[in-house]
């Protein structure tokens, strides 16, 4: 029985994610199928996320996670606030390619990456502290966020961790016209892009904001 859910899920997602448009393989949509069935399992007892229901978990997690994927070409990425692993562990899942490494402050949120990491064998590394201080080795060419903090905010919390050619970027649901006023408009302007996400059976806006630390030194 668990097996026809996990296989029947694992087609649900694939037939989904050729709408953003993204090609799963077998495996990928197998281990998508099974990290949502274990973050509903957990989210139970647990509450990592306000999103109860499997279907949303499917809707508005893992396809949001997937859709900025085709953004990222960073080798080395910093998801920040990841949560229940969002958008970090999609990122890994189809990227095996890349070092993806996720923080959270929550230990709710960091013990169930660790079993997720466990269970599906992951190759990410979790990180349990505030980004504030957190002192990797080397810094991030990539830093993603999803519904983390405002932009300004944001910016100043991960200067530390960003490489000096890196890219931030910032998840969010409509145009953030007020979080961009309040930053310096020569850094909007020239050195920030907004890309607009859309995929069939989207519900709602999302934006995507692009930072690149290497046209901030231009």
């Amino acid at each position: 029985m668990l097996t026809d859910l996990v296989e029947n899920l694992a087609r649900r997602i694939s037939q989904q994610a050729n709408a953003i448009p993204l090609t799963l393989s077998e495996d990928q949509s197998l281990l998508f199928a099974r990290y949502l069935l274990l973050l509903e399992k957990w989210n139970k007892a647990f509450n990592l996320t306000a999103v109860r229901q499997l279907d949303d978990m499917l809707d508005r997690h893992l396809m949001d996670s997937l859709s900025i994927v085709p953004f990222i070409d960073q080798d080395n990425v910093l998801d920040v606030g990841t949560g229940p692993g969002l958008p970090g562990i999609p990122l890994s899942i189809m990227r095996p390619d890349i070092s993806v490494t996720l923080l959270d402050s929550n230990g709710k949120k960091t013990r169930f990456l660790q079993q997720a990491k466990l269970e599906l064998n992951l190759s990410v590394n979790v990180v349990h502290t505030r980004v504030e201080s957190f002192e990797p080795a080397e810094r991030f060419t990539g830093i993603v966020s999803r519904a983390f903090t405002s932009l300004d905010d944001m910016l100043e919390k991960v200067q530390h961790l960003l490489s000096d050619h890196g890219k931030l970027f910032a998840m969010k649901g409509k145009y953030p016209a007020e979080e961009l006023s309040q930053l310096d408009s020569r850094l909007v302007k020239e050195h920030m892009q907004i890309e607009s996400i859309d995929w069939e059976g989207l519900d709602g806006e999302r934006h995507l904001v692009i930072y690149s630390a290497a046209d901030l030194k231009a």
